[in-house]
């Protein structure tokens, strides 16, 4: 490795180079890649900021870490691998998350050129919220196997990342999940829930038990149900408290925690016999009469994670990681899933196997379960080192002055008509409907104002929806009552209070302010008393028209956002384990699970890549099939 290395750029050019501060957030398989062409280009002056540890599995493809790194911070590694090639450069590595409040609009004022090697749709969201405050262009990256995609962000003159619309990440109702999955991933959420509630962080929203207040459970169907709670409190003979505090009451033994899950709660899940009138009912199970045969046929030659376990070998896998499970918690109190964990990837695979058999749902092996639990997609080390060297190459655009030459370029997994991998198009004006970047940006919500609280219209809307950090929410009723304060504690009161206790209903309009982020939005609330099936609020692609006469809002009939292909900004994920750099609008290179075959299309507007189900490259339409010209190939030397 040598010790210095000299700019092969124009003298002009260098000077540019040396003398421009340049902030790389991410140093996973994009990031590393990314710091070491900079360092052998001849930047001088690099903050690198990364809250992740190197694990083993990332030492495959993330080159400037070795085994003897395992567990140190990746900011700080690649910062002392990157001197090695030129130890006169100037690298600040930072340990820490992007959307700390420290650093703030004053903080990415300091930098000419930010560039995104993340691993996450909320800290890109964030990224680029503050690079159109501070006014700094944002080169944006990410990869997905053979996909690449590298983009450049500019206020006011080339779209932001949240201007163009994104499906949503895959989620499921919660009653789907407690009282009628049909799908092996359903069981799969499930036994991850059951994982957090046993040896995790609690949530309520992860609530494994049978979910009385499912609507299809309402009125005779549920009286069953409703019945059996009013006159036990036990259930297996354990009191019913958090499940936590049952199972450690019981000393975390596995035939009462099995008879609980397996067995008590499907004959509880029976009596809502309205569920099974047009679905397969359940058949709860004995821990003692398991069949040491599987539903599946299993291949003798198979490998022994690619085969399907019996009944009586998850029983038994159950038990025994239950065991370590409970020791690994007595150790270090609350466990996070790891799907390189053994115990907690046996944990999931035998008791999602186990829900699968009872729901009449095929069993999987635990090679497939990890597949679907992880999200996991192939991480290629090839593809991430062509993006890197992209994001280098539209660095120099920018700093040459030349940005008007700057492109999306997508990297495709076949070469096209014309032999080309590599596939630029022009980058496109920001988007006047864009809720981020537009002037005055204004968004429209779909809900219930009865049901919808205070604390969810925070978490589930502003947050996970919309993308912000520390809202404040006012409502903008010439009154400026406030019913959401990013002061702890302040609004505390209002949490489980509905919208409709302070007036908030359709034709309403909410004032949301983010003061990390610099950013400011209207919400203009259309209220709907029953949203489309597995919706709890839509986040609409345009704002409706108010009514004469009433003040209600009109509701819109664009294509919903909230499970559509139309959705902007961040959401909710029912399955999401990042880990690297991802796809442009994808989360999580290493930890998706997406299908190869993609496709091209023609679009008014460029549309990067997403997760949801098959991935497909869509970019600008050329006109008449040309070939393209010099001025659109990529020339990487």
């Amino acid at each position: 490795m040598a010790a210095s290395t000299k700019s092969p750029l124009p003298e002009k050019m260098r000077n540019s180079v040396t003398e421009c501060k340049i902030l790389v957030v991410g140093a996973g398989g994009i990031g590393c890649e990314l710091l070491k062409n900079l360092v052998l280009t001849g930047f001088q002056d690099i903050v690198v900021l990364d809250l992740d540890t190197i694990d083993v599995s990332n030492l495959n493809r993330q080159f400037l870490f070795q085994k003897k790194h395992v567990g140190k911070s990746k900011a700080q590694v690649a910062k002392e691998s990157c001197l090695r090639f030129n130890p006169n450069v100037t690298i600040e590595a930072k340990h820490d998350s992007i959307t700390n409040p420290e650093y703030n609009r004053d903080f990415f004022m300091q930098f000419s050129l930010v560039m995104n090697a993340l691993d996450n749709r909320a800290a890109r969201n964030h990224v680029n919220r503050m690079c159109l405050a501070a006014d700094v262009p944002l080169i944006e990256s990410g990869s997905a196997g053979y996909l690449g995609q590298v983009t450049v962000i500019k206020k006011n003159k080339f779209e932001c990342y949240e201007c163009t619309p994104s499906p949503r990440e895959k989620t499921f109702p919660g009653c789907t999940i407690r009282n009628t999955p049909s799908e092996p991933i359903h069981c799969i959420v499930w036994a991850k829930h059951l994982f957090n509630q046993l040896f995790g962080e609690e949530d309520p929203d992860q609530d494994v038990s049978p979910d009385t207040a499912d609507p299809e459970a309402a009125g005779d169907a549920g009286q069953g149900a409703a019945g059996i709670e009013a006159r036990t409190t036990v259930v297996g003979g354990i009191e019913r408290v958090s499940t936590r505090d049952w199972a450690q009451s019981s000393g975390y033994d596995p035939k009462k925690i099995f008879k609980k899950l397996f067995h008590d709660d499907v004959i509880y899940l029976l009596s809502m016999d309205k569920l099974w009138q047009s679905r397969r009912p359940p058949v709860p199970l004995n821990w003692d009469q398991l069949p040491n045969r599987g539903t599946s046929s299993n291949s003798t030659g198979a490998l022994a994670a690619q085969r399907i376990w019996t009944l009586r070998e998850c029983a038994e896998v159950f038990r025994d990681s239950l065991k370590d499970l409970k020791e690994q918690y007595k150790e270090r109190g609350e466990l996070v899933w790891d799907k390189d964990d053994k115990a907690s990837m046996d944990f999931v695979t035998c008791a999602a196997n186990l829900r699968s058999h009872i729901f009449g749902i095929p069993e999987n092996s635990r090679f497939d379960v990890k597949s679907m639990a992880g999200n996991i997609i192939p991480a290629i080390a090839t593809t991430n080192a062509v993006i890197a060297g992209l994001i280098v190459i539209e660095a120099l655009k920018i700093l040459s002055g030349r940005m008007d030459k700057c492109k999306t370029v997508y990297m495709k997994m076949f070469p096209n008509q014309w032999k080309k991998l590599l596939l630029p198009c022009d980058l496109i004006a920001p988007s006047p409907k864009c809720y981020v970047c537009a002037p005055k940006p204004e968004v429209a919500v779909k809900l219930n104002t009865k049901t919808t609280t205070v604390k969810f219209l925070e978490e589930k809307i502003f947050k996970a929806g919309l993308g912000m950090i520390a809202p404040d929410v006012e409502i903008d009723d010439g009154k400026g009552s406030i019913i959401i304060s990013s002061e702890e504690g302040e609004t505390e009161a209002n949490n489980d209070k509905t919208l409709d206790v302070f007036a908030v209903t359709g034709g309403s309009r909410l004032k949301a302010d983010d003061f990390l982020q610099n950013y400011s939005l209207v919400v203009n609330i259309v209220h709907c008393e029953v949203l489309d099936e597995q919706e709890e609020f839509q986040i609409l692609g345009e704002i409706p028209e108010a009514k004469e006469g009433n003040g209600a809002a009109e509701e819109n009939d664009k294509t919903p956002v909230n499970g559509s292909e139309d959705q902007p900004g961040t959401s909710t994920v029912a399955l999401q384990d990042d880990d690297d750099d991802d796809l442009v609008l994808m989360d999580s290179e290493d930890e998706q699970e997406t299908e190869e075959d993609e496709q091209t299309a023609p679009s008014s507007r460029k549309r990067p890549m997403d997760n949801d189900d098959e991935p497909s490259l869509i970019k600008k339409a050329r006109m008449d099939n040309q070939e393209p010209t010099d001025d659109d190939l990529v020339v990487l030397d």
